[in-house]
């Protein structure tokens, strides 16, 4: 359930490099994270996150696939930070914006532990999240939005399945969920085996034991990848000339 908080234990948030990861290996890691928010009468509620989706830059599903436009710029900076969208006429939608300056890539949060929180629109209509919370730091507990440490989860304790609602990439088996959870938004009926289930898990957390020592490789391939993606395009924009 949500909680109110009246002391200091939601400071403990994440540093940047915690963020400036490969995507789908950060949306694994957020599920038992707690999604904090402060309201403008200064109360402060919590969550932890149970629902997840990762979007890639070489995703066709991703916003930034086809190049920054004003609606997904803050996709295309610094890990850390909120990216929010307006859908349907009617919803906002919250995501973390994972890897480094010049790789696009963010973390749809689709669901957290309150009462009616099962759903992307749905959480942040519940707690007043909008267009203006866009590019604020998810990394500080000044911040209206951010994130802090939880309870992590086990890989017995997620779920993987595709990702919901979809008409692009989807065979991608980039949603995770904490199993069995009530709160968990949409049917289980794109739930994988149990084989596929700890394959992809193990996937996304084998960096992480090796974090302190590969981290610097990570953002380098981050940064030879966003390099060479801008050198296409440019080779790209310069043959239709």
């Amino acid at each position: 359930m949500a909680t109110v908080v009246t002391n200091g234990r939601l400071k403990k948030t994440f540093s940047k490099s915690f963020f400036e990861r490969e995507t789908i290996q950060v949306a694994r890691e957020l599920l038992g994270t707690l999604l904090c928010r402060r309201l403008d009468d200064g109360t402060i509620l919590s969550g932890t996150i149970i629902e997840v989706e990762a979007y890639t830059h070489d995703d066709p599903a991703c916003h930034a696939f086809r190049g920054k436009t004003k609606r997904c710029e803050v996709m295309f900076g610094p890990g850390g930070f909120a990216y929010v969208y307006f859908i349907y006429g009617m919803y906002f939608c919250l995501n973390v914006v994972t890897e480094v300056d010049g790789v696009p890539g963010a973390v749809l949060i689709r669901a957290i532990d309150i009462p009616g929180g099962n759903g992307p629109g749905k959480l942040c209509r519940q707690w007043a999240i909008d267009r203006t919370h866009n590019g604020v730091s998810l990394m500080d507990s000044q911040s209206p939005i951010w994130l802090a440490k939880g309870q992590p989860l086990s890989d017995d304790e997620v779920e993987v399945t595709k990702r919901i609602g979809l008409s692009v990439a989807q065979e991608q088996l980039w949603r995770f969920t904490a199993k069995g959870h009530p709160g968990v938004s949409g049917l289980r009926k794109n739930a994988v085996s149990k084989k596929t289930n700890a394959k992809v898990n193990a996937n996304a957390t084998a960096d992480a034991v090796n974090l302190n020592t590969k981290d610097s490789a990570n953002k380098n391939s981050a940064r030879q990848r966003a390099l060479k993606t801008r050198i296409d395009r440019l080779k790209l924009k310069k043959s239709k000339t």
